[in-house]
């Protein structure tokens, strides 16, 4: 991974406003091909809505998000995925009532639209499923595709989360707080796949995560958020010893 790079994705003097609010401040970030970096900072420093940006759920006030050198910044949501960018949630977003296989299914198949006549072509049936396989496998739910995603334990729905995710191979994952929710016992498992996913498939990963430890384990580098603006963008040990960051974010001197 070099430095130098052309970066995968950018933005530039990335702006939000609501009414009189500035949410997100003039936000400029480059994010180079295969980087792992963590975006944190306190409660209602931006860093959702960053992502909302990013993601196109969000239209900014002023600025750009640039992707492998295309403005996509008009584009909605579902193009920008097409594109690579892919996006998980806090919440998980998986159909309860459905096998968890066949959860992963319907994301290949809904990240494919032109292929939605799915009876026409049973190879086409069979590549979805072996994707699907493949994702849940990837995640560590092997051997768990016929169980109901209701019944998965908190930390499988949201490994189920990354393999929808992967099921639409974005060059890009966008990672809300993917352990949200995750008990601490559960925490390591899920900061493996998470490894696992990198090392497999080489993704550049942008997540948003509170937990600090985590944050230094899986990062090359960090992008601190205060008050909507970027305040700290450099590896994990630059971030955690400049004395800003210490004081705004850690609450130490």
């Amino acid at each position: 991974m070099s430095e130098a790079a052309s970066p995968i994705v950018a933005t530039h003097n990335l702006t939000l406003r609501f009414g009189g609010a500035l949410i997100v401040d003039d936000v400029s970030l480059a994010v180079p091909e295969g980087m792992f970096v963590s975006i944190i900072g306190p409660n209602g420093a931006g860093k959702t809505s960053f992502f909302n940006l990013l993601s196109g759920l969000y239209k900014p006030s002023a600025g750009s998000v640039v992707f492998r050198g295309e403005d996509v910044t008009g584009l909605s949501p579902s193009a920008r995925a097409r594109r690579g960018l892919g996006r998980s949630f806090q919440l998980t977003t998986i159909f309860p009532g459905l096998s968890t296989l066949e959860n992963a299914r319907l994301a290949v198949q809904a990240s494919h639209p032109g292929n939605a006549v799915f009876w026409k072509s049973a190879a086409r049936d069979r590549a979805a499923k072996e994707r699907a396989a493949w994702a849940l496998e990837t995640v560590g739910l092997a051997g768990r595709g016929a169980v109901p995603a209701a019944a998965l334990a908190h930390g499988d729905k949201r490994k189920l989360d990354l393999a929808l995710l992967l099921c639409a191979e974005p060059e890009v994952l966008l990672l809300d707080e993917p352990t949200a929710g995750v008990g601490a016992e559960e925490v390591p498992v899920m900061l493996e796949t998470i490894r696992r996913i990198r090392r497999v498939e080489g993704k550049t990963i942008l997540m948003v995560e509170h937990k600090m430890d985590v944050v230094h384990d899986l990062s090359d580098r960090v992008a601190v958020l205060a008050n909507g603006a970027l305040v700290a963008y450099d590896t994990p040990d630059a971030v955690m010893a400049d004395p800003f960051v210490r004081s705004a974010y850690l609450g130490v001197a």
